[in-house]
């Protein structure tokens, strides 16, 4: 799988400053010849190819070149012109003075194992890291802030670059994607996610490659095809769909109001889960259609397109009055083992596994963190009258509510965690609190959990806030 969330690191300080690329704080058109650089370095010459293994292992502790990507076997020359295996030498080992060696290598060069030469190590562009090269490119007064990361989609990296670093955007996306092989296009959003589109897309700038946003993801075993400019799409989340995904269980029933292309449904689908997944986004929900078939998830998956006020309000109506569902899927056999069998040579195959379809929804799941818990005010009266469907009368719970929401990045999480409670409790007509989690001192029924996902800014955090309905919110009469 290629990187999809990849850190750009600082040159290491100790890295010593002759194997650094050559500076150029001017350069603001990239010029790759300008990166070639001559080291003037010692190798130790090796008369008896059989004996450069043992050579290698004696001089690895503290005689060797050490230097990443560097290998420090190197064919050198001796003053005929004769061709011998080398070995690198660290670079305070010097050839014209004994006193720099080592006793190691003064034992081999007296038993006539090796002989000690000059040698000129050359690196080039294509050696140092984007890091390395640009450290030797920007200001000094830019390197404390230097761009911390890139997401990766598909063929795409997508930068969200600091107003200070835009005179250097091109340059930065030429060496990121010289560095990267697998990126064939480099773009900059230049302004906030959802600022002119509903959709959650945003509006960005072609800085290096192709003009070609068209993207083949992967994400938890799934694939999916989309135009990254008309669908919303955050590689950093894999982790987080990961973590919900692996809550829910087979034959269980999900609403996934806000699902954009899928990245919750399509993977619990593969796991035997059954999702309907909704999205305003015509485009969104056009891949997601093409992801429910191109990763075979067709009996367990329904797409939808409807505001998700009116998803959640229908969905469970809906779900009511669907006619029963039941996936038969029998054990996959190969040709030669169904014969042994029907020989009589091997034993029986399982039975075939049943999932059915509850008439009640399980989870529901709102990925929209910008305005998500707004939409909760459409779950007062969600069963309004079935209360008999539900638990103490039946087994079944009420609804698990997952909802994605930002906050502020406090220095106590408590605080952070009260907000989200009070904006919930507002828009449900019913109060939660903090207390109100498995083993917590308030209503457990609700079983509150709040996670943190990710933090988006220095003062802006990403939540998932999961809670049981309360009965008085989804019997409510409204």
């Amino acid at each position: 799988m290629e990187p999809t969330d990849v850190s750009i690191k600082q040159v290491s300080s100790e890295t010593d400053t002759m194997f650094r690329p050559p500076v150029n704080r001017a350069m603001l058109t990239l010029d790759r010849s300008f990166f070639r650089k001559t080291i003037p370095l010692s190798a130790a010459r090796v008369f008896k190819p059989t004996d450069i293994s043992n050579v290698r292992k004696e001089l690895a502790n503290q005689d060797l070149l050490v230097l990443p990507r560097v290998s420090s076997i190197r064919e050198v020359k001796d003053q005929e012109g004769s061709v011998f295996k080398g070995l690198l030498l660290r670079e305070n080992v010097k050839v014209n003075d004994k006193t720099t060696w080592s006793p190691t290598i003064q034992a081999l060069v007296e038993k006539g194992t090796v002989a000690l030469g000059p040698y000129d190590l050359t690196l080039e562009y294509d050696h140092w890291t984007y890091a390395e090269i640009i450290a030797s490119i920007l200001p000094e007064d830019l390197m404390e802030e230097m761009p911390q990361g890139f997401t990766q989609v598909g063929h795409v990296l997508h930068l969200n670059l600091r107003e200070r670093y835009l005179p250097y955007k091109h340059i930065i996306a030429e060496i990121l994607m010289d560095k990267n092989p697998t990126i064939r296009t480099v773009i900059n959003k230049i302004e906030d996610v959802g600022s002119q589109s509903v959709f959650r897309t945003f509006p960005f700038e072609l800085l290096a490659g192709e003009n070609d946003l068209n993207v083949v993801q992967h994400e938890q075993d799934c694939e999916f095809h989309f135009d990254y400019a008309r669908v919303y799409w955050n590689s950093r989340l894999e982790t987080e769909h990961r973590r919900l995904v692996d809550k829910f269980r087979p034959s269980e029933m999900v609403c996934d109001v806000m699902a954009g292309v899928g990245p919750f449904a399509v993977p619990a689908g593969k796991k035997k889960i059954f999702v309907w997944g909704n999205d305003l986004n015509p485009h969104g929900y056009e891949v997601m259609q093409d992801a429910i078939v191109r990763n075979k998830v067709q009996e367990f998956v329904t797409p939808f397109n409807m505001d998700g006020r009116e998803f959640i309000r229908s969905s469970s109506k809906n779900l009511l009055d669907a006619e029963p569902l039941t996936v038969t899927l029998h054990p996959k056999i190969r040709r030669d083992k169904k014969r042994k069998i029907e020989q009589g040579k091997e034993d029986p195959l399982p039975p075939p596994k049943t999932y059915t379809r509850p008439n009640i929804v399980d989870h529901y799941v709102m990925n929209l963190p910008a305005t998500a818990i707004e939409f909760l005010d459409a779950f007062p009266g969600l069963y309004a009258g079935k209360e008999e469907l539900f638990a103490p009368t039946t087994g079944n719970k009420l609804p698990m509510v997952h909802v994605y929401c930002f906050s502020g990045h406090s220095d106590n999480e408590v605080d952070d965690h009260i907000d989200i409670c009070e904006r919930v409790s507002e828009r449900i007509g019913y109060k939660i609190t903090v207390d109100d989690c498995v083993g917590g001192s308030g209503d457990q029924t609700v079983e509150l959990a709040i996670h943190n996902v990710r933090l988006v800014s220095p003062k802006k955090q990403m939540f998932c806030a999961s809670f049981r309905l309360p009965r008085d919110v989804a019997f409510r009469k409204v």
